[in-house]
């Protein structure tokens, strides 16, 4: 994982506007000790939290510079949330009990003056503890920052905390079980009292959750605790024979709350979040809430970060819930324009999602909700507009995959079609296959292009020929670009056999791989058995692809499946042709001008996972690229005319542009009737919204937990396609007495509810 330890949270002062209505949820205690060096920062992520429901509690622990315990007045000042206490000085451990007895609330965590906290560091504490009530205290993970940087997460083992502090002081800890160990030991200065102070909860049976997400700067300094204690021999020796008495009484047996906690197919039914303050956010921006599976590094993931970073910040305020486990490997980059970023696998139950998302957006005042590729995103539809009449629900959808979900979420939008309100897709072939095919009405479904940041991906300013340099490559050797994950649906392996041909015409042809993926390894051990190790360079994943583009003279893309490929978008904004089969919306961006479409005649469905191609089909590419290459004149023409394609209708700035727009037409009042009569659909039995729930949820786990050739499958696909009379339906309903599907739902779903769901959801369960 790349990680930028200067992009930390305590560099700016957030500026939002908040209302702060209620008492006090969440005591952040502070012991202060001529801190002004670093205090500022901490005073910032502290700050910036946005859970502003906590009062903050800082000891002067008998500062010796005047200076220093001025600015700490004149900060405490900006805030009426923040007390400040003086005191003689005693030690850290003094400190933070005086801030304890001071405190007002159920909930304390300490913090020194010198750390930073993550600005949604409170809320997830908060909501973690809310969420597992038998646990005594929650943490998360580590970034080691200053002087050292590194990235600190350990899973919990208590045997292995007799040995090792495996956490900073930087907790949420219960007051109550504070009380009842004592608070912090006072008696010896060995500058470990936050390690026993675990120890001592353990040895009372108590144990802690786990967020598995860096939600804590521990900065490390020369004259830092560590430091100290690591270089006083009498320090050690005390605070090792205090750690081994407290250790003693730990049971090795016990266990953290980890995260995630997720399961396939097992949604359980959502809840509501009772709130009755008032919104957090007290401006008059349009709120829209995305949910998103991950940030990772995708085709998906780039439209939501252009549409996060580019959207105009006074109109708009942004908020981001992700609900797929993953490593998040951009989540600094949102972060850069985002407060609001909460990845529910690494602080939440799956249970407690929903209560999660309603308390979100009630909290927030949330005028829009747009999904973008998650399935529990989508599972929610019909819940979200039974306990909100008034959001807009919408979605973007990428591309179908048959291959993951009969249709992936391009099925799953059309499943809930009835309810979300309007569907982006990212070209017009997507857009006449979720009419076609997934039932969509056409006024439902808009085409809104992706496109490129045209002036970031410019020829100008880039030097030809430095990787050529870099790799040892002769300059005026033709290069052929291959950008994309190296995964069975990109075809590597076509791409090697076109290579092969190539080579035999032009011996000095070079080709690209910049990528990585699950078919790497068997590429790498298929381009050195065919010999082209000197003609495909396997390069990895780049982070700056502009060089690469800026040095090739053809862009290849052999997929056999896209949506409408965003290396294309960046491929002819740096003025680079491309040649790419012809399949989704590449059609829609690619013709002769600046490029080549090539037929796919491998079978899409029989023959996604074959290394075996036609050799016509390897033949046309072949054809393909030679011919740009050779047209020397025609060349140059078509270079300017891929950048000026772009620049006139596929830009970054224009697909933003479009969805502002939609959002103000929304929040305006577009699509308000139709929002009333859905909510009245959903309020007229009780129960509607919840078997909806059961049966999406149920349905789509068959597939992973069953057989296609279970009797059960063909059955949900005859009920969801209505092949069967409701009559029959409901007979067959009860046959089937399969312990995990059916028994649910002998108690739940009556004949004129089951048949009711039909009429009101329609073509919402039917499934091609």
């Amino acid at each position: 994982m790349e990680f930028n330890y200067k992009q930390h949270p305590g560099r700016r002062l957030i500026n939002r506007k908040v209302h702060i209505d209620g008492e006090p949820l969440v005591s952040i205690i502070t012991p202060y000790y001529n801190a002004q060096k670093y205090f500022r920062e901490t005073f910032n992520s502290v700050l910036n939290q946005t859970f502003p429901y906590f009062e903050w509690i800082i000891v002067n622990d008998g500062s010796t510079d005047e200076d220093d315990v001025k600015q700490l007045l004149e900060l405490a000042e900006k805030d009426p949330r923040i007390k400040v206490y003086h005191k003689e000085n005693g030690g850290i451990a003094t400190a933070r009990n005086l801030a304890i007895e001071k405190s007002t609330t159920d909930i304390i965590i300490p913090l020194d003056a010198d750390d930073l906290i993550e600005p949604t560091f409170v809320e997830c504490v908060y909501w973690s503890l809310y969420a597992n009530p038998e646990a005594s205290w929650s943490y998360a993970n580590v970034v080691g920052f200053f002087h050292q940087e590194y990235l600190w997460n350990k899973s919990f083992i208590a045997k292995q905390m007799k040995e090792e502090n495996l956490l900073t002081c930087t907790a949420g800890i219960r007051k109550k079980d504070l009380l009842e160990v004592g608070c912090y030991d006072e008696l010896e200065k060995h500058y470990n009292e936050d390690w026993v102070l675990w120890l001592k909860l353990l040895a009372k049976g108590k144990y802690p959750v786990h967020m598995n997400w860096y939600g804590l700067w521990y900065r490390r300094t020369e004259e830092g605790v560590l430091n100290i204690v690591e270089s006083n021999e009498d320090i050690n020796k005390r605070a090792k024979k205090i750690i081994q008495e407290a250790a003693a009484k730990v049971d090795d047996k016990i266990e953290a709350i980890e995260f995630p906690r997720y399961r396939i197919g097992e949604f359980e039914k959502p809840r509501k979040w009772e709130w009755e303050r008032k919104p957090i956010l007290g401006d008059e921006k349009i709120k829209v809430l995305m949910l998103i599976p991950h940030m990772e590094m995708g085709g998906a993931d780039v439209f939501n970060l252009d549409l996060v970073s580019r959207i105009n910040k006074e109109e708009f305020e942004m908020s981001v819930i992700m609900t797929n486990p993953g490593n998040s490997t951009w989540r600094q980059k949102f972060e850069e324009h985002v407060v609001d970023i909460f990845d529910l696998t690494t602080f939440l139950d799956i249970k407690d999602w929903s209560a999660f998302i309603h308390y979100f957006i009630k909290s927030r005042g949330i005028d829009i909700v747009l999904i973008s590729n998650s399935y529990y995103g989508y599972y929610l539809v019909p819940w979200l507009r039974k306990e909100f009449p008034d959001i807009g629900i919408i979605d973007y959808v990428h591309m179908e995959e048959w291959y993951w979900r009969a249709g992936g979420y391009a099925r799953t939008s059309g499943v809930a079609g009835d309810i979300i309100e309007r569907t982006y897709v990212c070209n017009e072939h997507l857009r006449e296959l979720m009419i076609e095919k997934f039932h969509r009405k056409p006024e439902d479904v808009k085409t809104v292009y992706i496109g490129v940041d045209e002036k970031e991906f410019h020829a100008e300013g880039i030097d030809r020929g430095r990787v050529k340099k870099e790799l040892g490559i002769q300059e005026g050797r033709p290069v052929i670009l291959y950008p994309c994950r190296i995964h069975p649906q990109k075809r590597p392996f076509l791409m090697m056999e076109i290579a092969k041909e190539i080579k035999k015409e032009i011996p000095d042809i070079v080709f690209w791989v910049v990528g990585d993926g699950p078919e790497l390894p068997d590429l790498e051990e298929a381009v050195r058995k065919n010999n082209l190790t000197g003609t495909v360079y396997l390069l990895g994943r780049q982070q700056d692809m502009k060089r690469y583009y800026r040095d090739s003279d053809v862009t290849l893309i052999c997929s056999i499946k896209e949506g409408l490929s965003l290396t294309a978008y960046e491929s002819l904004s740096m003025g680079v042709p491309v040649v790419s089969s012809d399949v989704g919306g590449q059609r829609e961006l690619i013709d002769e001008r600046v490029g080549r479409l090539v037929q796919v005649l491998q079978d899409e469905r029989k023959d996604f996972d074959k290394r075996e191609y036609s050799r016509e089909e390897v033949r046309r590419y072949v054809d393909a690229i030679l011919d740009i290459l050779r047209d020397e004149d025609g060349y140059e023409e078509m270079k300017e005319e891929c950048r000026r394609r772009i620049e006139e209708r596929f830009t970054k700035e224009k697909m933003v542009k479009e969805l502002e727009k939609e959002f103000k037409e929304i929040k305006g009042g577009r699509g308000k009737e139709r929002r009333q009569k859905v909510w009245e659909a959903v309020q007229m039995l009780p129960n509607l919204v919840d078997d909806y729930c059961t049966l999406f949820c149920e349905y789509e786990a068959m597939n992973v937990l069953y057989n296609r050739n279970h009797k059960i499958i063909q059955y949900l696909k005859d009920v969801l396609s209505f092949r069967k009379s409701l009559k029959d339906i409901v007979k067959d309903f009860y046959k089937y007495q399969n312990k995990y599907f059916i028994a649910k739902y002998k108690q739940r779903i009556s004949i004129s509810k089951f048949g009711f769901m039909f009429r009101v959801f329609g073509k919402c369960f039917r499934r091609q």
